[in-house]
Parts: structure tokens; sequence; C-alpha cells
């Protein structure tokens, strides 16, 4: 059980804080509600720049990771489509220097030429290297937008096109950040050896004085029920033929959110699983092959990707998984089946609280979803999943008018190039 207390300041700044007294480091998660979807269809990548403009420091700090360095501290960050979120972990005596980080880069980034010219470059790099001149790197550049045609989850977090983030302008940049990265737009979230009252004297000191800023409201297009199938071929100079097959599914918040993450489970969590066992191990059609949920907050996708064997063609593999489909669909999973991927589900929650860095980002996370009692509760809504819920929900999202597929094709094999 994470106990936590909360409270927000004036400026609407949202700030959760959970003592632990068994560690001598304090975390410090502050997360942005602002992600890709957030963008402007022509400006896009914006909210992944920012991830590495955040750094490089504000009007009164030069320089972020030195002082933090210099504290102890280690930082990171991450952005998806959903949300930009930033953390630090540091020696509980110098927790003030998190706050004083933390607070400045809200209060007033630094907006420098000479900083945005080396962070573009960074992101242009990384678009190159890990999105175009990588094998299979293109393979979500294409996919998001074969399968999402209104909702802004059609591009990912490193942009649409490398030329958006390439025109970027000052102005540009200023804007977004006057949009989103402001204490109503913001939770922060405290893990340690640490008192309410303590954080809240920081967070009057370093963060009540800064601006509220105007909320944002989302106006997001929802993406329509698709009634009919998507075909996609593309070539590309891989080492293997690679498959796609990708589903609508419910938003991070519905009831069959639990259902569907077991579901994948089910079909290939691990080395015991169905896909696994029956078309990589035993008819060798796969050299790997996954099924996974995407898990955002708006409706998402339930994914299945492989690469194929040497001599395996694309309409037989696409027949396999189909094949396992329609198992699924027709026959409910057994009690042990589903007590096997609950009790990993489980595990893999408790396992993950240990660290202070996890419970603050899960603390920050919830609080966005709308539910903090997450933190808590979670584990047990696995475990009240069934397999009649499993079986419904194939049932309901695993139908050929809702799939999405993709044969992204090895150059030179000669096969399926319609």
């Amino acid at each position: 059980m994470i106990k936590y207390s909360s409270f927000v300041l004036e400026n609407g700044l949202r700030v959760i804080v959970h003592q632990d007294k068994t560690t001598p480091m304090v975390a410090v998660n502050v997360l942005y509600d602002v992600g890709a979807k957030d963008e402007h269809p022509g400006k896009t990548g914006f909210a992944h720049l920012f991830e590495h403009l955040m750094f490089g420091g504000s009007v009164n700090i030069p320089s972020y990771d030195n002082p933090l360095q210099k504290a102890g501290g280690e930082n990171n960050a991450f952005t998806n489509n959903d949300f930009t979120n930033y953390y630090l972990s540091i020696p509980l005596q110098n927790i003030e220097t998190a706050f004083w980080l933390e607070s400045d880069r809200m209060l007033d980034l630094a907006f420098s030429t000479k900083s945005l010219d080396v962070q573009r470059n960074v992101v242009i790099e990384e678009f190159r290297q890990r999105y175009l001149n990588q094998p299979y790197g293109d393979f979500w550049l294409l996919m998001r937008p074969h399968a999402y045609k209104k909702h802004p989850y059609q591009w990912s977090t490193i942009g649409k096109d490398i030329s958006h983030i390439e025109n970027a302008t000052m102005q540009d940049v200023k804007a977004f950040y006057e949009k989103f990265y402001h204490p109503h737009n913001a939770i922060l979230s405290v893990v340690g050896n640490i008192t309410e009252k303590e954080v809240r004297e920081l967070c009057c000191k370093w963060f009540a004085p800064i601006k509220k800023g105007i909320k944002y409201q989302r106006t997001i297009p929802q993406e329509p029920v698709q009634t009919k199938k998507r075909m996609l071929h593309v070539e590309r100079d891989v080492p293997f033929d690679m498959i796609c097959m990708a589903y609508h599914m419910c938003a991070r918040v519905d009831k069959d959110f639990y259902a569907t993450d077991l579901l994948s489970d089910v079909l290939s969590g691990g080395n015991s699983s169905r896909l696994y066992n029956r078309l990589v191990k035993e008819k060798q059609l796969f050299s790997e092959l996954d099924a996974y949920i995407t898990g955002d907050i708006d409706k998402g996708l339930f994914v299945f990707s492989g690469k194929l064997m040497q001599g395996v063609d694309m309409e037989q593999a696409e027949a396999a998984i189909k094949t396992e489909i329609d198992i699924i669909r027709q026959k409910k999973i057994s009690e042990r089946e589903l007590k096997k991927v609950t009790n990993y589900v489980e595990s893999s929650v408790e396992f993950s609280n240990i660290s202070i860095l996890n419970r603050a980002v899960k603390l920050a996370v919830s609080e966005l979803l709308g539910d903090i009692e997450l933190v808590n509760t979670e584990a047990q809504k696995y475990r009240r999943v069934t397999s009649e819920e499993i079986q419904n929900v194939a049932n309901k999202i695993l139908i050929e008018d809702n799939c999405s597929m993709m044969y992204y094709n090895a150059a030179g094999t000669q096969k399926n190039k319609k």
C-alpha cells in the first residue's frame, strides 16, 4: 500500500507526497500534461523537442545538470503521445536543489538561438539515426497514419516529418512553452523520507510565486470507428520480412483495459505464451512474434508484429496469426492460464514499486488519469479479470474490419509486392 497525501497550490500546481522513511534519497517527478497529441498537425515533434530544451538551462540557472550532479543527483525524462515527464533522484539533505532547479525552468526557461539550434540538431540527428537510418526504424512512422485517420495519435513523438523541427522558429517554441509549461498544467510528486509539511514549505518557497498560466482545454478529434480492413505494402532494405496487424482498442481508463492487457499477455507474455510456443517454437514461422498494447490514454492499439523466418510468405504468416486469434475468440482461456498471467502482472507491479522513482512516476500518472488510487488498486483490477471478459474483449476488437495490416517486405525477396 502506497500511502500519500496531496494538495494544490493557488497557481494550480498539483502536489503529491509519499513518505518513505527507509531511503536516504528523494525522488522528485514533474509531469506536464502535454504530449505529441497536443501538437498542431503542421508543427509536430515539439513535445519531444522540449524534453531536450528543458535541460538547456533557465534564465537564472545556465546549466541544469551541473548543480544537480554536484548535489549527488541524477535525472532523466521521457515524452509520449499523452504527456511529458521529468524525474530526478537526489540525497535528502540536498532536496532543495531539486526544487530550485525544477521551479526555475517552470518559471522562465532560457530561450537562446544557440540552445534552440543545438537541441534542434540533436533531435534531427535522432530522427535520422533511430527512424530513418535504422532497420525497421520507420515502422511507427508508417503504422500510425495507417491506423489513425483523425486522432493525433497518427504521428509519433518524434514528429510527422523532420522538416517540422528543422523549420521550428523561436516564436513557435516560446508559444508552445507558454501554452503548456506552467503550474496549472503540471503535477509534482515527491517520494522519500520527507513529510508533507516539509514539501509544502518548499513548494511555497519555490513554486508558489510562479504565475498560474491558462489551463489548457483539449479539443482532440475523435477517431471514427474503423469499418474496413486496411492494407499497406512497403519494401525496405531490412534483413527479414515483417508483418504487423493493429486493432483499435479501448482507452486507458476504460473498464476493458485490464482484460485487453491480459489478453496480450496470454498471447505473447514470455516463452510459455501461445504465440511463442505455437508459431515461433513449434511451427517456426517467425523468428520473433509479439502481441502488445500501446497503453495510450485515449483509445489505443492492440498490435501483433513479427519477423518471418526465411521462406515463409506473408499470407501464411497472416493466416497463422488469425488462427490463434480465432482460437482465443472461440474458447475461453483456462483458469491456470489466467492465473499465470495475472500472477506475472501482479508481481511486476509489486516489483516496480520497490523503486522510489517508479512510485513518484506512478503517483503523477494516476493523478493525471483522474484516479490517484490506481497506484494501489491496479493489481486488484487485473486480479478481478475473468476468462469470460478476456474472451469478450477478443471478440470485440480482434475482428477483420478493425484491422490495419502492414506487409513490411525485405527488399529483393520477390514476394507479395502488390
